[in-house]
């Protein structure tokens, strides 16, 4: 089972050079990344009172820590 399905994708090429279109594309993916932190915070927040059976939250962020082998 060494063979992999990952299919990797290429980023569409943009026609031309334009610099406000790069902007623009910027800032929305900087407001969108703005928006879904605010929804994760909020849904976060909501939840924070619940716990596990031995004490710790059950609702917590993940993926700040670096990469470990399991």
């Amino acid at each position: 089972m060494t063979e992999s399905t990952l299919e990797v994708l290429s980023q569409p090429e943009i026609e031309g050079h334009d610099p406000l279109h790069a902007l623009l594309r910027k800032g929305a993916r900087e407001l969108i990344a703005q928006a879904v932190e605010a929804e994760l915070a909020s849904f976060l927040a909501g939840h924070a009172d619940q716990r596990l059976e031995d004490g710790r939250r059950a609702v917590v962020r993940n993926g700040y820590l670096p990469e470990r082998t399991v």
